[in-house]
């Protein structure tokens, strides 16, 4: 595929991705005589080096008239989709509205994008349906349309991508569960009774999810700062404080406040819920009115309510968490900042990628078959290849730590969506559900510091000289994901750059001059 807008060999924004996000260009003069402000944020998607403003390509009528096609033995037809409103959904703040739509919306907007970017000397076959995409040559031709709605991603603002109603961290990764297992509880107790039968998982903050390439409309002045390493922008958080147990081997000592000491970044993969929610109607005698009520999907349906993907660090304080999460789990030390990429990668553009897991299969050898209702007939994963690295204050060193792989999964994100739903919980267009940390089985494929240093037991070297157990204040932590073609490598994930402040938040810092001041003179960091 060959687009007319020029793409880097190295660019995140291939055809291969057409990625949605919301952005806002505060900087742009080109929007001016146009329905939103510049600062407005609005629906977006992003080609080689620019953000393309889909409200604009809305207005234009660029995305009406949409086609839906449909297949069975005998024959193929299309047809225009009726009930989509572009110029409405596309000018929203967030990509909820679009998330709400069913699967064929989505891979139809993708499908008109593709033409849209597609040289008009070309063609491409896309095979999610398995139809040729001709080129649409209106974009290309018009230069006015182009001076409005393309900006360049270095002078764009990136916004978290929906509005996030609820937020759910899963632990489905069997070789960190493994590793967690070993350290805590000893080889022959490593994975719980109940983990090779569900995919465990516990709630998170949803209010506490910030966007990797942070704007100052989405988060406040003290909490994120806009920084860069290496030509990235980043958001920051600052070092939490908590309950600390005093004696780490003698719990009956009790526990002191204090900054968490142990701070660490987990690599994970999480997916926006997309599609209408999973709800009947039915009587409710006592106020005369049928009243919504969830019901569970299965996984057939679960395939179509993934919307798409973003790269996750779900920030652990560990210290905090050792001492309060028995008996229910984490909570302080999980709840402060998760930071997730703002770009979200389709699985329409994750599809051509679908893999095995490490695990093969699910049962066998001796171990338990999952239960009807999480059976897949189509178990597996993608193989992205995810990467994190360190670039500490003091130098413009940095250093790769560790690589995964999405592959390392042993409870899908189909499975993981249908037994969130079991209950009848409504699941809603925007709703996060995240991977939990994913690693593999050699050293060098642990996604956290927990089991990179091995609970404190082993030193991580960097290039600068300087070793590591856990996160220090000022490390820049960089994530990455990416695939690779049949020919050649192709990045669909942008960079994930985030920074962890060096201070905390203690009493004494509730006054807001005294953060303010905290935040001038400290550099820090986001994992």
């Amino acid at each position: 595929m060959k687009s007319w807008i020029e793409v880097p060999t190295d660019s995140d924004f291939s055809l291969a991705n057409v990625p949605f996000g919301v952005c806002s260009f505060p900087s742009s003069s080109t929007l001016s005589s146009t329905t939103l402000a510049p600062c407005t944020p609005r629906c977006c998607t992003a080609i080689g080096n620019h953000a393309i403003d889909l409200h604009l390509l809305a207005e234009a009528g660029l995305l009406d008239n949409l086609l839906m096609t449909t297949e069975s033995d005998e024959s193929r037809c299309s047809e225009i989709i009726t009930n989509f409103h572009p110029r409405i959904i596309f000018s929203q703040p967030t990509l909820n509205e679009f998330m709400s739509c069913e699967k064929h919306v989505w891979v139809a907007v993708r499908n008109r994008l593709l033409s849209l970017f597609l040289d008009s000397s070309s063609s491409s076959s896309n095979n999610d349906i398995q139809i040729a995409i001709q080129a649409d040559n209106r974009l290309q031709q018009n230069s006015a349309l182009q001076s409005q709605c393309m900006h360049p991603l270095s002078t764009t603002l990136y916004h978290l991508p929906a509005s996030i109603g609820d937020y759910t961290d899963f632990y489905s990764s069997r070789e960190h569960a493994t590793n967690v297992g070993i350290m805590f509880r000893g080889r022959d107790n490593a994975l719980q009774p109940n983990w090779l039968h569900l995919p465990v998982g516990y709630h998170g903050r949803s209010s506490s999810v910030y966007p990797s390439l942070a704007s100052s409309a989405t988060t406040s002045e003290n909490d994120c700062e806009r920084n860069l390493v290496g030509g990235e922008k980043m958001s920051t958080v600052r070092r939490p404080c908590g309950q600390l147990q005093v004696d780490p081997l003698d719990p009956a000592k009790g526990s002191i406040y204090g900054p968490c000491k142990l701070m660490d970044f987990e690599l994970e993969v999480a997916f926006f819920v997309g599609g209408p929610t999973n709800t009947d109607y039915e009587q409710d005698h006592n106020q005369q009115q049928q009243q919504p009520r969830g019901r569970p999907l299965t996984l057939s349906e679960a395939q179509d309510r993934i919307f798409g993907y973003v790269l996750m660090n779900d920030w652990s304080a560990r210290d905090i968490q050792k001492w309060e999460y028995v008996p229910l789990g984490p909570f302080t030390s999980k709840n402060f900042a998760t930071t997730i990429s703002t770009w979200v990668v389709t699985s329409m553009a994750l599809e051509p990628f679908r893999c095995e897991t490490s695990a093969g299969v699910q049962g066998g050898g001796g171990e338990p078959t999952p239960l009807e209702y999480l059976k897949d007939p189509n178990y597996g994963s993608y193989d992205v290849n995810l990467s994190v690295s360190i670039q500490p204050s003091s130098t413009s060193a940095i250093t790769q730590i560790c690589t995964s792989n999405l592959k390392h999964m042993y409870w899908s994100s189909a499975q993981q969506l249908v037994h969130h739903s079991v209950t009848g919980c409504p699941m809603n267009a925007g709703d996060l559900l995240a991977s939990g940390t994913i690693s593999g089985k050699d050293q060098h494929n642990f996604g956290s510091m927990l089991e990179l240093s091995w609970k404190g037991s082993r030193e991580v070297k960097l290039e600068s000289g300087e070793v590591r157990k856990f996160l220090k204040d000022g490390d820049a932590v960089i994530m990455k994901g990416g695939v690779k073609g049949r020919v050649g490598a192709c990045r669909i994930w942008t960079m994930l750059c985030t920074n962890f402040a060096g201070y905390s938040i203690s009493l004494r810092f509730i006054k807001r001059e005294s953060s303010r001041k905290h935040t001038k003179t400290t550099r820090g960091e986001i994992y």
